[in-house]
């Protein structure tokens, strides 16, 4: 190992250790929490038996965010369910399967109501006793009437996350691999086939950027050369900006050394409260002097990142508030129009704090944004109800199917589901769902040290698209007409759930999932495998093309084609990965739709996985599209 490859992994195993020692310490007290916030107990839980799993139900609860569900175990053990290490305990939805639990066994539960993440459970439902049924599932049974437009689709995933934009003048990351190229790669096909119209990345202050200098005499000098880069490159390839306002330039900061990742990103609270302000107002005029207000006034300025949790601000929850203040003051000195927001959170948490701050303070407040990880967003329509400035535009600038770096779930085919039920869950209660992150390439605690490495990416390093890449594909590629269905059955809706959207042209859409977010069964359970028969009806006349797509641990998984133990692949292996990169097709036996217009198909799924079936009109013989057509590429919402 030469000497600055050395250096770059002692750095790299610092910033682990710090990151471990202090990513659990959150700033947010519960213990103070206002009486006045208590709500009501769930009513009417019920424990219903299922094959591998238990479905739990009961009422909803006015003013409720989610639930936490406690389980009391055979021993007498009772626990709250984290989902295999979700950062949000509480559940937005009022039914939910536990899976991963014994046949055979008997489980105790009971549910609260909670206003917020951060907010505690007051009352707890009756309590109730439940098992699993021993038995192996029946068909689910889906009936679609395509006939019937119930919603229109709300193209939730317009905003992704992303690495710092400096990658895009990075090179060789020391195993071959051009770093700034595939990172601009990675974004043109996440604008390309995925639709994504925005992109939120970390420290567009940080010094690497040589935003802020300090004079001998004291003066501050702010130079955004460097940025103009990165936001050109990005506006050219069609994404706009949702900019992150951190880290602390360290001609800024109250204590320079107090930082995070391998980069040093600098979560100090400045020095000088006006001084941060006058940067925000200098880089918000120079932005609309550049690219033009009605440009800027589209993209968003979100006030710091997870300032909740230790390891991101070294502040108080109050500094942290002034932070926004002098931000929001910064930015609507130079135009009424520039969206601010936060709290940026991680976990959910401060939302309502903060709304109630800018409330009592008549602060502005454009868009409200948090994070969720392993876990479905919590519903915050009752918190952002007292903010009516904020509307619908409600952004969760992060969520992932893991929080851990490296954590095992990130490649695993549950990643397909997972993403699929949660553009589903958030339709017309959020406006964006930006998946974290698009790029492999990302190094907040190093740079990867394989190329599957459990990396965040829903593309991998070479852009090589991960099973949750093709649910974010299949998600994309739907119509914008949603049909009405129903789906019955053991596990239906809380395991298997589905979609069903028609194009102009009459093609049917129709994506059928199975998965959990509890992490501990990654990489499936037998006894949660489903068959699904499924009637259609509404259909015209004559023989409908059907094209079948698959995600699972054996289709559309670029992962299995690499030989285990493999660091990085020679160029015969790159060859092989790259032919084995595309998405599982198979055509079936056309549908036939008689005057009645009914047809049907029963298909296999198993868990996690996720199917599509493509239905042409008889009229219409043309091959699937498999990239985002002009018709159904959005912008986005803002």
């Amino acid at each position: 190992m030469d000497h600055s490859a050395e250096t770059d992994d002692l750095q790299a195993r610092a910033a682990k250790l710090d990151w471990e020692r202090r990513i659990y310490r959150r700033l947010t007290d519960t213990s103070t929490a206002d009486p006045a916030g208590r709500l009501d107990a769930p009513a009417d839980l019920t424990a219903t038996p299922g094959a591998g799993h238990i479905r739990l139900s009961w009422r909803p609860v006015t003013g409720a965010a989610g639930y936490l569900i406690e389980r009391t175990e055979p021993d007498g053990r009772a626990h709250l369910l984290d989902h295999g290490g979700s950062d949000v305990p509480a559940v937005p939805g009022t039914e939910f399967a536990d899976t991963g639990v014994d046949d055979g066994v008997p489980y105790g539960y009971r549910v609260s109501a909670v206003a917020g993440a951060d907010l505690p459970a007051w009352e707890w439902s009756n309590a109730v006793v439940g098992a699993t049924s021993g038995r192996p599932a029946g068909p689910l049974r889906l009936a679609v009437d395509t006939g019937t437009v119930v919603d229109r689709l709300q193209r939730v995933w317009w905003m992704a996350g992303s690495e710092r934009l400096t990658q895009l003048t990075f090179g060789d990351d020391g195993n071959g691999n051009q770093i700034g190229p595939e990172f601009a790669e990675a974004l043109t096909i996440a604008r390309a086939d995925l639709g994504v119209g925005a992109v939120r990345a970390h420290a567009i202050f940080h010094d690497d950027n040589q935003v802020v200098t300090r004079a001998a005499d004291g003066t501050l000098n702010f130079d955004f050369t460097r940025i103009d880069t990165l936001y050109d490159q990005i506006l050219q390839l069609g994404i706009r900006p949702v900019v992150e306002l951190s880290f602390m330039p360290a001609a800024l900061a109250r204590d320079p050394e107090q930082t995070v990742f391998v980069y040093r990103g600098i979560i100090s609270p400045p020095s000088d409260w006006a001084q941060w302000r006058g940067l925000v107002t200098a880089f918000a005029d120079h932005l609309v002097r550049r690219y033009g207000i009605d440009e800027v006034a589209t993209w968003g300025f979100e006030v710091w990142n997870e300032p909740n949790l230790e390891v991101f601000w070294a502040g108080t929850q109050q500094e942290y508030l002034r932070l926004y203040d002098e931000s929001a003051a910064g930015l609507k000195a130079v135009d009424e129009r520039l969206l601010v927001g936060g709290p940026s959170t991680a976990a959910a948490e401060w939302i309502t704090a903060l709304v109630q701050h800018t409330r009592d303070r008549n602060v502005p407040l454009d868009f409200v944004s948090s994070h969720t990880y392993g876990n479905m967003p919590l519903d915050t329509r009752p918190a952002v109800a007292a903010a009516p400035e904020v509307g619908d535009r409600v952004w969760w600038t992060e969520w992932g199917v893991g929080s851990t770096h490296f954590g095992p779930v990130h490649d695993s085919p549950a990643g397909a589901p997972f993403v699929l039920m949660g553009y589903r869950a958030v339709q017309h209660r959020l406006q964006a769902l930006a998946y974290w992150v698009v790029s492999d390439h990302f190094e907040e605690l190093g740079r990867p040290e394989s190329l599957f490495h459990n990396g965040f990416g829903l593309l991998g390093i070479g852009n090589l698209r991960k099973p949750r890449y093709w649910a974010a594909h299949l998600a994309a590629q739907q119509g914008d007409q949603v049909l009405a269905g129903d789906l019955t059955g053991d596990g239906a809706e809380v395991l298997v759930q589905s979609w069903a959207t028609r194009h102009p042209d009459g093609t049917i859409d129709l994506l059928v999932w199975n998965g959990t977010v509890n992490s501990q069964v990654m990489h499936g359970d037998s006894r949660l495998h489903r068959t699904v028969d499924i009637r259609l009806t509404g259909l015209a006349a004559g023989a409908h093309r059907v094209q079948l797509n698959r995600i699972d641990a054996d289709h559309s998984n670029v992962i299995t084609a690499l030989e285990p133990g493999t660091r990085w692949p020679d160029a015969e292996q790159w060859g092989r990965l790259h032919r084995a990169d595309e998405l599982y097709s198979e055509r079936l036996p056309d549908l036939v739709a008689g005057t009645a217009g009914e047809g049907r198909l029963t298909v296999d799924l198993p868990q996690p996985g996720v199917l599509r079936l493509r239905l042409s009109p008889p009229a219409d013989p043309a091959p699937d599209q498999e990239t985002l057509s002009e018709s159904d590429r959005k912008e986005d919402p803002r």
